[in-house]
């Protein structure tokens, strides 16, 4: 069965709004915490871990209840109406009060961002797993992917843009504005999936969880799940690589290129090419496989994560950046849209779990966006890198310059590499292994 191109587009309009989240606490929060609330990066490191800690419990969850939601109602539409009030703790999370600095500035921020991500799981854990619940078979699901990931990465474009150049004054003011403006735009588009969701599930049939488990139950079986685990533990390794990478990209581009300005031509130059890059993926992924799509992905980040040691200008620079733009697309296409192969070889062998299946992935996906800025903002604290407030310019130690560095280039190449290896592991798409009929129509 295909999915209806309206009904599709409809439910991919929501990855706008997500990729807003996405974008911009992991792109700007770090810079936000040490430029203008003078936060020490050890600190500021802990304000973006910490209440990713929570993640880890609380998304396998929300996927364990989503589950039982859907058995109950034949939807999981109630949980994501919540996901709704997101852009309140977006807004809140970046207007912080005048007088804050230090460790109140960060309590507040924390605290908001604690919020945001427990809004942000009510509507990703139920988004995510919709696929999952369609009667669609292997490629119907990578096309389904392929146009989320499209308007995800419209979502992480715009973010990625508009953000770096709404804040370019550095004050409180310009990055409360940003966060008003842009939480807009994640209400439109949560409202667009809702509506989305409802018209996929009506049309293209909805394939409700088998059975009752526990929280616990759920996250065994999918712990069990060798292709699962392996897909899960390099999405870890990659989700943490391209969350540094957003991280420490406002660093690079004031303190190795001396032109913050030119953090939005970067993301630009990122996330740009991506949207091109997706449907062409989603070709390669029809002649090769999802897992050697992704394989190859990861080895051209690992490849071009490397290339600024060679202390190139902007324009090489830039053009670097469009290649990792593109491995990005096939990274994220070729990931997710790989969960739900997991899913229905699950199925196949009678553990229906859909929702505690995403649920444990959105909660490796949140640990990773978690570690890779903390695992940065480490680096630049044993770097000796100091904090200001306000954008004010301060000399920072020659240490500071190499951690930046390094943090940028090597330690990212190091994860995706790590990442690459795990994924090795996948069977489902080898042609000896045994894959239930449903996954190949």
């Amino acid at each position: 069965m295909s999915v209806r191109r309206g009904d599709l587009v409809a439910y991919a309009t929501g990855s706008i709004g997500m990729g807003v989240w996405v974008t911009v606490p992991w792109l700007l929060l770090l810079y936000f915490l040490t430029h203008t609330l003078g936060v020490p990066p050890a600190l500021a490191g802990l304000t973006l871990l910490l209440p990713k800690i929570i993640d880890v419990v609380v998304h396998p969850y929300l996927g364990s209840r989503s589950d039982r939601a859907a058995r109950r109602t034949g939807h999981r539409l109630g949980m994501l109406r919540f996901g709704l009030v997101l852009a309140v703790a977006m807004t809140g999370m970046f207007t912080v009060p005048a007088g804050l600095t230090g460790g109140g500035a960060a309590l507040w921020v924390g605290a908001w961002f604690i919020a945001g991500n427990l809004l942000f799981a009510c509507f990703q854990v139920p988004y995510l797993t919709t696929p999952s619940d369609l009667e669609v078979g292997y490629h119907e699901r990578t096309r389904v992917f392929m146009v989320r990931m499209l308007l995800l990465t419209l979502g992480l474009l715009g973010a990625g843009v508009a953000a770096p150049a709404l804040v370019a004054g550095g004050g409180r003011a310009d990055y409360a504005r940003m966060a008003l403006l842009l939480s807009t735009v994640m209400v439109v588009s949560g409202l667009a999936a809702v509506t989305g969701i409802r018209r996929l599930t009506a049309h293209a049939g909805f394939r409700p969880p088998a059975g009752s488990h526990s929280t616990l139950a759920d996250i065994a079986v999918a712990r069990r799940d060798p292709d699962f685990r392996a897909l899960v533990l390099s999405y870890l390794f990659t989700g943490t690589t391209t969350h540094l990478f957003l991280a420490a990209l406002p660093f690079y581009t004031e303190h190795v290129l001396a032109d913050p300005t030119l953090t939005a031509v970067f993301m630009g130059a990122f996330l740009g090419p991506a949207v091109i890059a997706g449907p062409v993926w989603a070709v390669v992924s029809r002649r090769i496989g999802k897992q050697r799509g992704l394989v190859v992905s990861q080895a051209v980040f690992v490849v071009g994560s490397l290339a600024p040691l060679l202390g190139y200008g902007v324009v090489p620079a830039v053009l670097v950046v469009v290649v990792l733009g593109v491995a990005f697309a096939g990274l994220q296409l070729f990931a997710f849209s790989m969960v739900p192969d997991a899913v229905a070889a699950a199925s196949a062998r009678g553990d229906s779990r859909a929702g505690a299946y995403t649920g444990v992935w959105t909660a490796t996906e949140a640990t990773g966006t978690a570690i890779g800025p903390y695992l940065y903002s480490a680096v630049l604290a044993l770097g000796g890198f100091v904090a200001t407030t306000d954008g004010r310019v301060v000399t920072q130690p020659g240490s500071a310059h190499t951690a930046l560095l390094l943090g940028f280039t090597v330690v990212p190449a190091v994860l995706m590499a790590v990442g690459l290896a795990f994924q090795l592991r996948w069977t489902l798409d080898r042609p000896a292994a045994v894959v239930p009929q449903t996954l190949h129509p």
